[in-house]
């Protein structure tokens, strides 16, 4: 899909949210009511989803139920926003079911992130519909102490229409580090590194030619990381981009790296040695990722990659 994106409605006050479990159930299933009540309180309208509250297995329900909650969303007139609950694992056995002609003639804004990368890559691919890369409900956003940055981030990016400007601005702590200077413009792709890696060679693949990258994971050891940087360079997609900016990555420190008998390599130093090379910009440290400062990024517009500053600019309108 190479035209512009489609841009969905704004979300606007008081308007109907749709929580919904596209991947996982929480581990704690009281999270869905205090995710229902978060979005109560701050002044929206819910709907659930039919099959919320469904387990089975490390699935929250069964492959149809789950994809019929999300078309139905789609369907509803009264919905402005679908919200995931959580990630986990479940979201790629959705996208061969989903029907990419009905979600491109009812846009409207889907937020999530992890495993929800399979989402957004395939709706900017299939239905060309720009969705956001976001915090969810179950692990964040029902949190009382949830940082306030964050916050503001996810209800700006769903609810202003205009450029939102560096993702970094207001970001009380800041881990940023510049691998490659330079500046690169190009439209906003990726997500969780893991489950990118997966759509490689499927229906679902996006396409990196001239976008900005981001990646985040959480919980890989650097070697694995080294390892998925290498796969998507093998399969001749890294050499694409106009430029990578890497969020935080949680846990994925070498817990036996000063222990072990024999070098290890931190995850700076393989960011460093894999992405360098590229010869575009590169930032690392962003806030955003399976961290509590999670800017929330629209997957689709424009953005501008400044590798002399340290930023990522977000030029495009997300919403209209």
């Amino acid at each position: 899909m190479t035209t512009s994106p489609i841009i969905p409605p704004r979300l606007e006050p008081g308007a109907t949210v749709a929580l919904l479990a596209p991947a996982s159930p929480p581990p704690d299933p009281r999270a869905v009511d205090r995710s229902l009540r978060a979005l109560e309180r701050a002044g929206w309208r819910v709907k659930a989803g039919r099959h919320l509250r469904r387990r089975q297995g490390f699935l929250a329900g069964t492959d149809r139920e789950r994809a019929g909650d999300l078309m139905r969303a789609f369907r509803d007139p009264s919905v402005q926003a679908i919200c995931c609950l959580r990630g986990g694992y479940g979201t790629a056995r959705l996208l061969p079911l989903l029907d990419y002609d009905v979600i491109r003639a009812h846009p409207k804004i889907l937020v999530g992130y992890s495993d929800i990368t399979a989402l957004h890559c395939a709706l900017r691919l299939r239905a060309n519909l720009v969705t956001f890369h976001g915090p969810m409900l179950a692990s964040e956003l029902n949190q009382e102490d949830y940082p306030e940055f964050s916050r503001h981030s996810w209800e700006r990016a769903l609810t202003t229409a205009g450029p939102l400007g560096g993702i970094s601005e207001g970001c009380p702590a800041s881990a940023v580090a510049v691998v490659r200077r330079g500046r690169a413009e190009g439209e906003l792709i990726g997500g969780n590194l893991s489950v990118l890696c997966t759509l490689l060679g499927t229906p679902w693949q996006p396409d990196f030619r001239g976008r900005i990258l981001f990646l985040e994971d959480v919980g890989e050891a650097p070697y694995r990381i080294d390892r998925m940087l290498t796969h998507l360079q093998n399969a001749g997609v890294l050499g694409q981009v106009a430029g990578v900016a890497v969020g935080v990555c949680q846990n994925c420190a070498d817990a036996r790296g000063k222990t072990a008998g024999e070098f290890r390599q931190t995850l700076e130093h393989v960011l460093q040695e894999r992405l360098r090379p590229l010869k575009v910009p590169v930032v690392i440290g962003l806030p955003f990722g399976h961290v509590p400062l999670h800017a929330t990024l629209p997957v689709g517009v424009r953005a501008c990659l400044d590798g002399n500053r340290g930023e990522l600019f977000l030029t495009g309108t997300a919403v209209r």
